[in-house]
């Protein structure tokens, strides 16, 4: 414990609280300890089986895993379409993950779309229309869907590969800038922070055009996360700063499914905040949003998320992160009962909150849902 605890850089009595459930992992922590510990983040992070919530998310996952493995093999084994019906396809899809659709529209979509998609473009015809979707479908849904699915960290960075080989073929920088987006976070949870750096190295967002000026935003916003993850906390401010000012001249815009604008600079700052171990700042900027202003109702869920993380480390806020996690789970229920981090945030909250109180039944109901024992 002793030798853990000090290679880590944490207390051994913290170290013990993590281990018997007491403290949630943050992500850099998380990170740090795969690492200490000579294994991979996912072995930290894995859900229990049978999954909670499960319905038919983990059958649409091993469908698209499956998919996205043919495809990577060259033999996707769908149908050659129209453009036309392919664009509709890929819009409803996006569209239905970014307003978290709770039916499984999404997952039940992925595979035979992902087969057809690629396999009109192996036939060789609006080649350039067709590796557009193909970004803009893996980088918006299958990615996203896969995280907040619970999917493997190895499943989504091949979703995320399959980005990168498209936006390659597009060979635009809005396609290379997305791809980059898109990975960011698979490789920042799976500790390859130096490789994340320099994936964001390598692209360049020109700002001439609207569309241009909130990619540039959203990767600036990625590059603060990361310095979080990485505790830098001092290369945090100068790309959050950037972003603001794009998001002032862009306002409240939605180019390529990204959501950008003020609100969403406010968010992705109060979660680097977060993940920078300032809880009580994280907690105050969230205080100053407003979620429902967000164009995506999947930034709202995740915002209600950052919001609880932050009161559950603060004294005498244990029902109010309660309250938080509750208002996520309305909006996506797969952002609290599925995402590793939060689950471990609901385990921590179980003994420090009044059973017979409404946020104690309402703890215990969402932990019961996320397959934590009550």
């Amino acid at each position: 414990m002793r030798v853990v605890a000090g290679l880590a850089g944490m207390s051994t009595s913290h170290l013990w609280r993590i281990e018997h459930g007491e403290r949630a992992l943050d992500l850099s922590e998380l990170v740090t300890l795969a690492e200490v510990l000579e294994i991979a983040p996912s072995e930290l992070i894995r859900l229990p089986v049978p999954a909670p919530a499960n319905g038919h998310t983990d059958s649409a996952a091993q469908a698209v895993f499956l998919a996205l493995m043919a495809v990577s093999r060259d033999r996707p084994g769908g149908q050659v379409l129209p453009v036309a019906a392919l664009r509709a396809r890929v819009t409803t899809t996006v569209d239905a993950h970014c307003r978290c659709d709770r039916s499984g529209e999404v997952g039940t979509a992925l595979p035979a779309l992902i087969r057809d998609l690629h396999t009109s473009i192996a036939a060789g015809r609006d080649v350039t229309e067709l590796l557009d979707l193909a970004v803009l479908l893996h980088c918006n849904a299958t990615v996203g869907w896969l995280r907040v699915a619970g999917a493997s960290l190895e499943l989504r960075e091949l979703a995320a590969g399959l980005a990168s080989r498209a936006a390659e073929d597009r060979d635009t920088p809005d396609a290379r800038g997305l791809a980059v987006y898109s990975g960011l976070y698979v490789l920042a949870t799976a500790g390859a922070v130096d490789l994340a750096r320099a994936e964001l190295d390598s692209v360049s967002v020109p700002t001439r055009t609207p569309e241009g000026m909130q990619l540039a935003g959203v990767l600036a916003l990625c590059r603060s996360f990361l310095a979080a993850v990485d505790s830098r906390p001092g290369d945090m401010g100068a790309p959050l700063e950037y972003a603001a000012e794009l998001a002032a001249r862009t306002g409240e815009v939605n180019a390529y499914g990204l959501g950008f604008g003020p609100q969403d600079v406010g968010q992705w700052r109060a979660r680097a905040v977060l993940e920078a171990g300032d809880h009580e700042l994280a907690a105050r900027i969230a205080e100053g949003l407003q979620p429902e202003t967000h164009l995506l109702r999947a930034r709202q869920g995740d915002y209600w998320v950052t919001y609880g993380r932050a009161l559950s480390r603060l004294r005498g806020r244990h029902e109010d992160a309660t309250k938080a996690f509750r208002r996520a789970e309305l909006i996506s229920p797969h952002h609290v009962l599925r995402d590793p981090i939060t689950r471990e945030v609901l385990a921590e909250l179980l003994p420090h909150t009044r059973r017979d109180s409404p946020a104690g039944r309402e703890l215990r109901g969402m932990a019961y849902r996320a397959g934590l024992p009550v």
